[in-house]
């Protein structure tokens, strides 16, 4: 039996497969992370978001700033301080000393953190000509769709441990930026060992940043090993290791957890709360999240360029019902694109209402007496600001034969935001956004300016010009009641155009084993978790 034990546990450990053995050897030291999908980077400079930016980028990289996790304002991370000029424009920081680089079966650091890390991080976002540029395609769709490229003119190292921006024009909400998820700082060093060795790709797929863990293993579609940087500039790690089950097999998420099979559920489903707090060894976080779930009109098919269409479609949705049957009252009513917890919430001249009689009205007054007929796009798994897109889109759907619309659903998982193709095909989509800071900048420049369009994040591929501007002027301006007013009047238009139908803001929940401690959960994804140890 022991040798057959020890045969049973050499094959399975390749093959993923024994997992009774891995958890328990893992959980001495470390903990299993469930509920996530497969990366397609490990660089979150060309993420969209999600999995890499949200919770796995937080471990391995450190940023300029971060957020307070109370106040949600930007706080210094890996630099000492920094400084303003007068005209806004130039932006200077201080890097804190002695922080060191992982080091990894790829690349041993010779030196600690500097300015020109800083500098190689960001010129190779705005610089087209830079080595790095176009490597992994060149694409960085968070960055193009803020007007990242418009706004930073260069990146400097002026000494050994400062670094200076220069900005095009005044932006109030560059230092959020920086704070960020996506604005995550590399090595200048690594980059250059690889263009030596002609291997330059690699910096997204084997990377090296200053985070608490780095990047020991990737299995597709089973794991990512992650382990302790032992010299992490804040302190050791508790935790030896952290493994992310990104497995499909076997039983889904919420059982693995309540076997004891994982340790941490991210985003667990409306309808597994219940189960989840009624569990004797399972703690519950919930977070007010800063997020949307909306439908993308797209705007290329004539009858949706119909502003009449556009309102019949927000007219026929019952919100109500959506939130009582997906997200189990755990979520509230969109009546516009910003949440009632940001600052610039906008409560007056809503449109939202459910009154199919007037959507039935004015699809007549369109012209479409005999009803249309229309596709839309359903996610195959759960988002944190839509815990059941299937049955939300099943529900949009009845809704919408109600008053004459006729809806395709469409789940192929060839779709992709950053293919320019899907607007031949698609009429809506049912999506949403995770805000990456406080500033209501965040939500509305990435989701629909024209640069958003230009980077596929605007799935209704709609653009106006005045809408950008008002977001430009709101960018530039140091007062916050005359920032709040032009946001006031940017919602005004949303509400008017109907780009986009909002539907819902989500709570964004996290359940882990009782033994586990450590965890500080925020709006705009996962913190680090070097502090996260276990309970003996």
């Amino acid at each position: 039996m022991t040798r057959l034990l020890a045969i049973c546990f050499s094959i399975m450990t390749l093959l993923g497969c024994n997992e009774t053995i891995e958890n328990a050897k893992v959980k001495q030291h470390g903990f299993i992370y469930c509920g996530l999908g497969s990366p397609s980077t490990f660089n979150p400079q060309l993420s969209h978001g999600g999995l890499i930016v949200d919770t796995i980028g937080p471990q391995i990289f450190d940023r300029l700033l971060e957020f307070d996790p109370l106040l949600h304002v930007p706080r210094p991370s890996l630099v000492r301080r920094w400084s303003v000029s007068k005209e806004g424009t130039t932006f200077r920081f201080t890097l804190r000393p002695d922080i060191e680089f992982q080091t990894t079966s790829w690349f041993a650091p010779t030196r600690t953190l500097n300015a020109e890390d800083v500098a190689f991080s960001f010129q190779r976002l705005i610089d087209p000509a830079h080595p790095f540029h176009q490597v992994s395609g060149g694409y960085y769709p968070w960055f193009t769709g803020i007007n990242f490229f418009n706004l930073v003119k260069s990146v400097t190292a002026t000494s050994e441990m400062d670094v200076e921006f220069q900005l095009y024009h005044p932006d109030i909400t560059f230092l959020s930026t920086l704070a960020t998820g996506f604005s995550v700082i590399h090595s200048a060093e690594y980059a250059q060992q690889l263009l030596t060795n002609n291997t330059p790709e690699q910096i997204d797929s084997f990377p090296v940043g200053t985070g608490a863990f780095y990047l020991d293993e990737y299995q597709p579609d089973d794991l990512i090993r992650l382990k302790k940087h032992a010299k992490y500039w804040r302190g050791e790690p508790k935790m030896d290791q952290v493994i992310f089950d990104i497995s499909a097999r076997g039983t889904g998420s919420l059982a693995k957890l309540l076997r004891n099979e994982c340790d941490v559920l991210s985003s667990p489903a409306a309808s597994q709360i219940p189960a989840l707090t009624q569990a004797d060894n399972i703690q519950l976080h919930i977070q007010t999240a800063m997020n949307l779930s909306y439908l993308a009109v797209n705007h290329t098919n004539p009858a949706l360029a119909d502003l009449r269409v556009r309102k019949a479609i927000n007219f026929a949705i019952n919100r109500e019902n959506i939130l009582h049957t997906v997200y189990y009252k755990t979520g509230v009513e969109a009546k516009t694109v910003l949440p009632p917890t940001s600052w610039a919430y906008n409560k007056e001249s809503i449109q939202i209402e459910f009154n199919q009689r007037r959507a039935k009205q004015l699809l007549d007054d369109a012209g479409y007496q005999n009803g249309i007929s229309l596709s839309l796009w359903v996610p195959s798994t759960s988002k944190p600001y839509n815990p059941s897109p299937r049955k939300t889109a099943e529900l949009i759907q009845s809704d919408l034969a109600k008053v004459g619309i006729e809806i395709q659903l469409v789940t192929a998982e060839t779709y992709a935001r950053s293919d320019p193709n899907h607007t031949k095909a698609i009429d809506l989509f049912l999506t949403g956004w995770v805000a990456n800071t406080g500033d209501p900048d965040s939500f509305l420049r990435p989701i629909l300016s024209c640069d958003a369009k230009q980077a596929a994040l605007n799935s209704a591929m709609w653009c106006n010009p005045e809408f950008d501007n008002l977001l430009n002027l709101a960018r530039e301006a140091n007062n916050m009641r005359h920032r709040k007013n032009i946001y006031i009047e940017a919602q005004k238009l949303l509400n008017d155009i109907m780009p986009i139908v909002p539907i819902a803001h989500s709570a964004q929940y996290q359940a882990n084993d009782h033994s586990l401690q450590g965890f500080t959960i925020s709006p705009f994804g996962a913190n680090s978790f070097y502090q996260v140890s276990r309970i003996e």
